[in-house]
């Protein structure tokens, strides 16, 4: 498994473990576990998840924690229940009832409603959410009773469909697939605003995450029993070069491999990169060392995160 480095100890550890986050775990919660089943300090995750959600979490560990915040795919995939007709202060079923009424909703008057919500859609951040607005996180001043205005935000809904929908219940289930920093709750409540009912999100999984998908993901029971049985999470690991697998391979052997490994920037005319790259990722005779960028402007490659050295 090229790119994923498991020893004796440890703290060499070095991927991504995709973890099937419970229900009532914040993603914080399921850091902090992982922090105390692996014995390392040093690990990350890609996309907050709220606490009644399951599903998808990438746990970035050891080295592989630097590429959390250049990740090429943003993009998640969801399954969520809903149910129309009530409206809840934090827009899903945990929270305290604010309304409920008995408009009817038909199947064909609630797929009109979801086209408003395709392609590049615009959201109000619910109050029950961890968005800071001057310096606060929004679901400490809504535990506080206290309300203000959030800003706008521009988000891309790349598919909404609906699985399946009960007119007798009101209630049934999506599946959307979208951009960074879309609220799925809020597209229901939105839904529902559109109908004249109102709407809350029932419950919530995360089927897909920076090209990771459930079957990928392993539960936190497992990887305890792992930790009580020696501690060995080699077949837990992905190698941190799949989630920049989007982009070309750039192969250094040599005094040029030794170059990069020192911050020399390289010289373009003399490494063979696709004059179209953005981006690459880099290998040397070991294996893959990290991601580069072309500065075509001034004719070098310069390293953008390096895992191993």
């Amino acid at each position: 498994m090229a790119g994923v480095t498991v020893g004796s100890k440890l703290a060499e550890l070095c991927g991504i473990i995709c973890v099937n986050k419970p229900a009532g775990f914040t993603s914080f919660d399921v850091i902090a576990k992982m922090r105390g089943i692996l014995k390392m300090k040093r690990i990350g995750h890609a996309g907050t998840l709220d606490p009644m959600a399951t599903g998808v979490l990438p746990v970035f560990v050891g080295r592989a924690a630097k590429a959390c915040d250049i990740l090429p795919d943003h993009n998640k995939t969801y399954r969520a229940e809903f149910r129309l007709g009530v409206t809840t202060d934090t827009l899903d079923s945990t929270g305290n009832t604010v309304s409920e009424n008995d408009i009817a909703v038909s199947r064909t008057e609630l797929l009109a409603a979801l086209e408003n919500f395709r392609g590049e859609i615009t959201q109000i951040p619910p109050m029950y959410s961890a968005v800071s607005v001057n310096g606060k996180r929004l679901y400490e001043l809504a535990r506080r009773g206290v309300n203000v205005e959030r800003p706008e935000r521009k988000v891309t809904v790349y598919s909404l469909e609906l699985l399946d929908y009960n007119e007798e219940s009101r209630s049934g289930t999506l599946e959307i697939s979208c951009s960074k920093g879309t609220y799925i709750r809020t597209v229901i409540s939105d839904v529902g605003d559109v109908l004249g009912c109102g709407g809350i999100m029932t419950s919530l999984v995360r089927t897909k995450a920076c090209g990771f998908c459930l079957e990928d993901c392993v539960t936190i029971e497992r990887l305890q029993k792992a930790a009580e049985d020696g501690g060995d999470f080699s077949h837990f690991l992905k190698p941190i070069e799949d989630v920049f697998a989007a982009f070309p391979a750039l192969h250094l052997k040599g005094a040029q491999e030794r170059m990069y490994r020192n911050g020399i920037k390289l010289d373009l005319n003399k490494i063979r990169i696709s004059s179209e790259a953005e981006r690459v990722r880099v290998y040397g005779e070991s294996g893959f060392i990290g991601t580069a960028l072309p500065d075509r402007k001034n004719g070098v490659l310069k390293v953008e995160r390096n895992f191993y050295l």
